[in-house]
């Protein structure tokens, strides 16, 4: 009946208010919150919820949103700017750390050749979303640390397209590396390659028309009618709907609608994700721990011990000495939730057994729970290592891959604030809602994308959280108020700098949080009193300071709402 259903809604969406608040508050992170939240509710736990199935399958459209937002951050460019790291390093980390715990796996603990070939590699992979979590918190994403362990995270994400086709390989009844594989690998190749085709000829036209209509509800709509007719199609011709929905991220990366697609999938994909790792939660069997716990202990120690212990040479190898090395060795030796969302699949083709499942899914939350206290170690490490060099976290940072200012709006103001940015040759990433504007824009060769910048997703996804200055420029006053309101919310430290049309809205714009407001119409002004002046024959010295001190009178009006 629909309103049971709608009681485990309820009863999953109270979990979830309860437990990650409190999860973030112990800086273990949302996704153990979540975790927390299934058990609580689930079989093992309360016992509140009991149709664990139907949830799952529901579920199940979180992990596709996660594969397609995946695919379009994975652009080519950024990969291939990390190249050294991303396929040296985290190609080196996949393949060691996945054979030698496969291997374990069969020789040690009696896994079928099936269940081993699947578990070491997805074992193999860290955590993303959790670890960039921690690096940010810290403060050291762009240290030689935190670029040495987003590298390998990049590639790990890159991996679990292949583990997702080994999945479909490994369910197959009779498993031959001739005929069976050849031909699977044949026809994957081909419907990716038909994917490919649709998206270039029919999914950018498409966006451009939809967009073209002014409609955001309608764009919403066809965001999330791409990500679910993508993996639909995927899933019937035979390969797994997250690896269909990985392949329309991808031809999205470099489309100039790219970061509007992206915030509108973020909300589904944020509600379904967490209540996939909540259905793994309540799939949980706590009595497995609680009865004997120094197996499931045992095999965590074991885990991390053999991650770190493969990851450490590697990354020495590679440039990373000392306490940086160990540091990036134990911020990535947890599994994540790839592996979980592998072994999900895994458990419903018949490939592991409900024992097996219950154990790795015990393993993997284990090792995520204990993170945070391998970040923070690692972070004093990488301390501890600048005060030993003499030079800070911070001086090993890089220049920002992400872009130092975004123009909010790219209208008249803000072609010409971008043209005289371009003329200082400083970068900059322009967003606007009208789709010919970006087109025009776009054929120039300017960095606009089309999106509503009063959509606070879509800012973030714009690099507005790594921006040092963002200008809004926007015609409209309400909506310049709204932007300007929800940024200093959300980045309180940012410089926002912002058009206003009068002296009142200006003032208005500073109390919202604007670092600076600039009436439109006073440089108008002063640049026609300036020419009235000099042809009155007045002399310059007398004419500038009577214009400077109209400026600074002007906008010490707007300053003194303070």
């Amino acid at each position: 009946m629909i309103s049971d259903y709608l009681l485990d809604i309820i009863i999953l969406l109270m979990a979830a208010v309860i437990a990650v608040p409190i999860s973030q508050a112990a800086r273990l992170g949302a996704v153990p919150g979540f975790l927390i939240a299934g058990v609580l509710v689930g079989p093992s736990g309360l016992g509140l919820i009991s149709n664990i199935s139907e949830i799952r399958n529901l579920a199940e459209i979180g992990v596709v949103l996660l594969l397609f937002v995946i695919g379009i951050e994975l652009k080519p460019s950024r990969l291939w700017k990390m190249k050294r790291l991303v396929f040296g390093l985290g190609s080196l980390q996949v393949i060691i750390t996945g054979a030698l715990l496969g291997a374990v796996g069969y020789f040690f603990f009696g896994l079928s050749l099936r269940a081993a070939i699947l578990i070491g590699p997805a074992l193999a992979l860290s955590s993303t979303a959790f670890v960039i979590q921690l690096l940010s918190e810290q403060g050291l994403v762009t240290t030689t640390y935190g670029r040495a362990s987003i590298s390998v995270l990049l590639l790990q994400d890159l991996a679990v397209i292949p583990l997702l086709i080994l999945v479909s390989l490994l369910a197959m009844p009779e498993l031959t590396i001739g005929e069976n594989i050849g031909l699977a690998l044949a026809e994957s190749l081909l419907i990716l390659g038909l994917v490919v085709l649709l998206g270039r000829y029919f999914l950018h036209p498409l966006l451009h028309r939809v967009a073209l209509s002014d409609n955001p509800e309608i764009f919403t709509a066809s965001a999330v009618l791409i990500v679910l007719g993508t993996a639909f199609i995927t899933e019937h011709a035979g390969l797994s709907m997250a690896m269909g929905a990985f392949r329309a991220g991808l031809l999205i990366s470099d489309s100039f609608y790219r970061h509007q697609v992206l915030a509108e999938i973020q909300p589904f994909r944020g509600l379904l994700l967490g209540l996939f790792f909540m259905s793994m939660g309540m799939s949980l069997n706590l009595e497995l721990l609680l009865e004997n716990p120094l197996p499931s202990l045992g095999m965590l120690l074991l885990l991390l011990s053999i991650k770190a212990a493969v990851l450490f040479p590697l990354v020495s190898w590679f440039g990373l000495k000392n306490k940086n090395g160990i540091a990036t060795s134990l911020v990535l030796a947890q599994s994540g939730e790839f592996a979980l969302v592998l072994f999900s699949l895994a458990f419903q083709s018949d490939i592991l057994t409900e024992t097996l499942f219950q154990q790795l899914l015990l393993v993997v939350l284990l090792s995520m729970l204990v993170t945070p206290a391998l970040a923070n170690f690692a972070r004093s490490l990488v301390l501890e290592q600048s005060l030993v060099t003499g030079i800070s976290a911070e001086a090993e940072t890089e220049i920002p891959t992400e872009t130092p200012i975004v123009l909010a709006g790219f209208g008249r103001v803000g072609h010409r604030i971008g043209e005289i940015l371009t003329l200082a040759g400083i970068p900059f990433v322009a967003l606007d809602s009208n789709a010919s504007i970006v087109s025009n824009e776009r054929i120039k060769g300017h960095p606009v994308f089309f999106g509503d910048v009063r959509n606070p997703e879509l800012l973030e996804t714009a690099g507005a959280r790594n921006a040092q200055t963002i200008i809004v420029t926007l015609n409209d006053p309400e909506a310049a108020e709204q932007v300007v309101s929800s940024l200093r919310k959300t980045h309180p430290n940012i410089n926002i700098y912002v058009r206003g049309r009068s002296l009142d809205q200006c003032s208005k714009l500073r109390l919202l949080g604007a670092t600076g407001a600039v009436s439109e119409n006073l440089e108008a002004s002063l640049e026609l009193a300036r020419l009235a002046l000099t042809s009155s024959g007045l002399k310059k010295k007398k004419r500038d300071a009577i214009l400077d001190d109209f400026r600074r009178t002007y906008h010490a009006q707007i300053d003194d709402v303070f």
